[in-house]
């Protein structure tokens, strides 16, 4: 029996195999209280077809807060302390390598009520491995993170570097995750970029709006510094945060 195999051949001249063609999340930011999109990014057919998270009820002030852990960068401790101060849940994103290094603050985050989500166990672009090498990748963070906290489940991925594809979002719902993207997020990943809080308060106040996932990188000094302002004063403008197990109503715009 012949298999007929469909490609996809784009403008650039790069062939893929039906479903694996690479998409690089992004998204126009909100401003000025207007919702953002990703209707012109060529993907939201995709994200939303596999029920990936990009927003939660845009018609409830509801705020969701996720943090990426590749590695430690020292601020951990000190976004923790200020969650359980405010009595906020988060997600936090892992990694292979954080498990290993990090194993007491893993425990800390479930323990203190958070979700740990899987991020890969050593962030490769899933876009370019076989379905059996992603498998293995996120199982061994599960496996991991279980043997550490006891919890078995693990129900939610970041793809690394938001890199994905319709097969990633296809084979990894079917292990059970869904994929979490966001809505809100700026340049805070590079440590020899940091500007100061201010600059990290800014970059998400300006961003605010209902129903937002909020992506923040744990290695950024600036975040742990301007976390709780942030925390403060959407609670102010009468935001709540939630954790992503609350989140009922998923858009797409």
């Amino acid at each position: 029996m012949v298999c007929l195999v469909l490609i996809v051949l784009l403008t650039s001249g790069t062939v893929f195999a039906q479903g694996s063609q690479p998409y690089h999340f992004g998204f126009k930011k909100s401003k000025d209280g207007k919702l953002p999109s990703i209707a012109e990014e060529g993907f939201m057919a995709t994200v939303q077809k596999h029920e990936a998270i990009f927003l939660g009820d845009t018609e409830q002030k509801e705020l969701y807060l996720t943090f990426d852990n590749g590695y430690e960068n020292g601020y951990t401790a000190q976004i923790l302390d200020v969650l359980k101060e405010k009595k906020v849940p988060a997600a936090f994103f892992v990694t292979g390598h954080y498990v290993k290094d990090q194993p007491d603050l893993i425990k800390r985050m479930v323990s203190e009520g958070h979700l740990v989500g899987n991020h890969s166990w050593s962030h490769p672009d899933m876009s370019q491995i076989s379905v059996n090498r992603m498998k293995e990748e996120l199982e061994k963070v599960r496996q991991a993170v279980s043997q550490l906290t006891g919890q078995e489940s693990m129900p939610y991925l970041r793809p690394p570097r938001g890199i994905f594809s319709d097969q990633v979002l296809r084979a990894s719902r079917e292990l059970g995750y869904t994929n979490v993207f966001w809505s809100i997020a700026y340049r805070d990943w590079d440590t020899k970029q940091q500007k100061g809080w201010s600059y990290a308060y800014e970059s998400v106040m300006a961003q605010l709006h209902p129903g937002a996932v909020i992506l923040l990188h744990s290695v950024s000094s600036d975040n742990a510094k301007a976390l709780a302002k942030i925390i403060d004063d959407t609670r102010q403008q009468g935001y709540e945060f939630k954790s992503l197990d609350q989140l009922k109503n998923k858009h797409y715009h």
